[in-house]
């Protein structure tokens, strides 16, 4: 893409957000509104700014997890939509952690050459910005998310050309830590996410075809599994306290999955949207009032893409 098309994709575009009217193509039993976004693809992968007030994205240019990508903000307040990495690769950022106040930038994968690898880029920034974090030759590294101080990111970990197995490995900014498993080979472990209080670090693991929701300390120690209850669970991020996770999870009684809450301490699900199609992928803000979330009326790997909804929580 030349420079000047590139400067062109950057100017913002007011977009507008839907009334709190319920959109009219979907029956859902719950408030959640959609977020209309002027672009075509599969809009996944919300995660909150800092302050709350702004949400950052992946749009799947061709449908659901289909490449390539790329990745926008999106201003709660202003309804300003911005381009922020588009090069033809599959940009992608994780719901969660994924942008740090301290560092004012935004993390995130992309599968350019060589192979997938992890990068940061300013929040104001633009394609040509990122700044690589892992290299390594025989491993690929995907789904980061941030500690809150901006020192550390968490990923997982993959041998090249293979797709399972996955570790939750970590890494030092500033290198001088090196690559550290948290998790042991062998396992199949994937998206993890750092609690805003900086001291427990949760993922997902597979056992009996099944994936449930673990959390552990940030050395890797105390790994103890959250969601011990029937049907798979994904997706998950803490809350702004880091006393409750949400996740997405099958519903007993739909074919899809809708977004849950459990307490680390008590492991009792709770449900938080209802709708009889797919809501996936969940954010909440740092005040813990507004859920953001991807959301489809069918299977999303059969659909054209999923949209953005976001709940207001005090209304529920």
């Amino acid at each position: 893409m030349n420079r000047i098309n590139t400067t062109i994709l950057f100017l913002a575009v007011i977009v507008t957000i839907c009334s709190c009217e319920k959109d009219k193509e979907v029956n859902r039993n719950d408030s959640a509104v959609k977020l209309e976004l002027d672009l075509s693809g599969s809009i996944q992968n919300p995660a909150f700014s800092p302050d709350g007030k702004t949400i950052v994205f992946t749009l799947f240019r061709n449908g659901y997890n289909k490449p390539p990508s790329d990745l926008y903000t999106f201003n709660l307040e202003t309804n300003i939509l911005r381009l922020l990495v588009a090069d033809g690769n599959s940009n992608v950022n994780l719901p969660g952690q994924s942008w740090n106040e301290s560092l004012n930038s935004i993390i995130f994968s992309s599968d350019r050459e060589p192979h997938d690898e992890i990068y940061y880029i300013a929040e104001n920034g633009t394609t040509g910005d990122e700044i690589r974090i892992t290299n390594r030759t025989d491993s690929v590294a995907y789904e980061p998310t941030f500690s809150p101080d901006g020192l550390w990111i968490v990923f997982e970990s993959h041998k090249l050309e293979e797709e399972e197995n996955g570790v939750i490995t970590k890494y030092k900014l500033d290198g001088t830590s090196g690559y550290i498993n948290l998790t042991p080979l062998g396992e199949d472990c994937k998206q993890p996410n750092w609690s805003p209080m900086g001291d427990k670090i949760l993922y997902q693991k597979e056992e009996n075809k099944q994936w449930d929701i673990w959390v552990m300390n940030i050395d890797g120690s105390n790994k103890t599994m959250i969601t011990n209850f029937e049907g798979s669970k994904t997706d998950a991020v803490f809350s702004a306290d880091g006393q409750y996770i949400i996740f997405s999870a099958e519903n007993s009684e739909t074919e899809f999955a809708n977004i849950y809450t459990v307490s680390i301490s008590n492991g009792s699900p709770i449900q938080l949207t209802n709708y009889s199609g797919y809501d996936g992928a969940p954010s909440i803000s740092p005040n813990g009032t507004k859920l953001i979330f991807e959301t489809s009326s069918e299977d999303p790997d059969k659909s054209d893409g999923t949209s953005l909804w976001l709940l207001d929580l005090r209304n529920e």
